[in-house]
């Protein structure tokens, strides 16, 4: 699906570079790449960090799995091959967005590595934050306000991630966090911490 087809385009350099827009916006472009089952607080961390960072100054954008495929992403569904889609074409996203100064985060469930590392490489070394959201089956199916879980179980819904279709975890993200015994406020700091420690912040 990620053939190229389109012929006789000629890449274009800007007149304004990403340092001039990063020296504007006083910020590093970055992009925090949440990852983890559904359920495990991607979205909620994702946000409150987000929000967190915006409070103090800096300019951010979230890009949420659920949101992004109402529009951008809605002609794809979960086979293998739409989760691969799902994620490049997210991955370009997110480099346009990291491209132009701002502090990104993604909530994504992203569960093949190699898609991961493929967003990575897209992103460049320094600018793609992989943060596992580590949570147990048991702690997503207590959170669940969607159901899915249970109706993955039942069969009702095909290819769910954790149960009848596989989650590769990260081998060497750059922060997981504890779903099962952290608070949000807990994880939130802990991503905050890795990002001034790193000075993106």
């Amino acid at each position: 699906m990620a053939e190229k087809k389109a012929t006789n385009v000629v890449w274009h350099e800007h007149i304004v570079k990403r340092e001039d827009r990063e020296k504007l916006l006083n910020q590093k472009g970055t992009l925090l790449w949440f990852t983890g089952l559904s359920a495990s607080g991607k979205s909620t961390v994702a946000n409150e960090v987000a929000s967190r960072l915006f409070n103090s100054g800096k300019l951010t954008y979230v890009l949420d799995g659920d949101n992004v495929r109402h529009g951008l992403n809605k002609n794809l569904g979960f086979s293998p091959e739409d989760r691969e889609e799902n994620i490049r074409r997210i991955s370009e996203v997110g480099n346009l967005f990291v491209d132009s100064g701002i502090i990104t985060t993604t909530a994504f469930i992203s569960p093949y590595r190699k898609d991961r590392d493929n967003a990575r490489e897209i992103i460049g070394k320094g600018r793609f934050i992989e943060i596992f959201v580590k949570a147990s089956i048991e702690t997503c199916e207590s959170r669940d306000p969607k159901g899915l879980y249970k109706k993955a179980k039942s069969g009702e819904i095909k290819e769910f991630t954790g149960i009848s279709a596989p989650y590769e975890e990260p081998l060497n993200p750059e922060i997981t966090l504890d779903a099962d015994n952290q608070t949000i406020e807990e994880e939130v700091e802990t991503v905050l911490q890795y990002l001034s420690d790193n000075n993106i912040i």
